[in-house]
This record gives structure tokens, C-alpha cells and sequence, in this order.
């Protein structure tokens, strides 16, 4: 009869014992080739693996050389005595830097303070009740 004997109970049974048999044979070939398949996939994906971190390690370097050519550039051009005169080292000085009496003439010559003994009458007195007492 037909090929449904053997989920419904019927009496075809040995028939499918005997393919079951047949079957386990061509496994036993078939798992030497799937072995194969997986060393084969096995050795694939380590190579993969390889790849993705030799990218991984040239990204991570190419990105460490940028950013010390970037902080090189920021520390040239952010250190007065390396970007003054083109990196040799030496400031551009005015002329008058090593003058020894420096700002004298900054001062004002309108008031000179004076001192006077009396702590009513003297010019902090005076300026303090201009101000906070108007």
C-alpha cells in the first residue's frame, strides 16, 4: 500500500526498519563530510577573526598616530617659545625688556597721597565718607 502505514499503525513497519538502516550507513559518510564542512567553516571564521582584528589594530594605530600628530600641532602652536620665531627656540623681545626701571611714567601725577596724622581728617576719611555716606 501507500507510504502511510507507519504514522497511522498499519503493518509496514519492517519496510521502514530496513530504509532506517540504509539510512544510518549513508549517515556515517555523511558525518565524515559534515566533520570536514565544520573544520573547514571552523577554519573560515578564525580567518575572519584574523581580518577583523588586524583591521581592528590598524584602525586603533592609525587613530593613535592622528591624535599625537594633532596634540604635536596644539603644543607647537600653543607654546609661545616654539611658534614666536618658526620652532628655534628664542622669544621676539621688545626693545625695552631688559630696561631695569620699568612703568614709571604709568603713574598718575595729579595726586600724590599724603600722610596726615589725623585719622578724621586724612584723604582714606575723606574718600570713604564721599562715598558710603551720601
Amino acid at each position: 500500500g501507500g507510504g502511510w502505514g507507519g504514522y497511522f499503525g498499519g503493518g509496514e513497519e519492517e519496510e521502514e526498519s530496513d530504509l532506517d538502516d540504509s539510512d544510518d550507513s549513508d549517515d556515517d559518510e555523511g558525518s565524515d563530510d559534515d566533520e570536514d564542512e565544520e573544520e573547514l567553516l571552523r577554519l573560515e571564521m578564525e580567518k575572519i577573526k584574523k581580518e577583523r582584528l588586524a583591521a581592528a589594530l590598524a584602525l586603533r594605530s592609525k587613530e593613535s598616530l592622528e591624535a599625537e600628530a594633532t596634540a604635536t600641532s596644539i603644543a607647537m602652536t600653543g607654546n609661545p617659545l616654539l611658534s614666536a620665531s618658526g620652532g628655534t627656540g628664542k622669544m621676539k623681545r621688545k626693545w625695552n625688556d631688559d630696561v631695569v626701571f620699568r612703568n614709571q611714567s604709568r603713574k598718575e601725577k595729579g595726586e600724590e597721597k599724603r600722610f596726615i596724622n589725623d585719622t578724621v581728617r586724612n584723604d582714606f576719611h575723606k574718600r570713604f565718607m564721599e562715598q558710603y555716606m551720601k
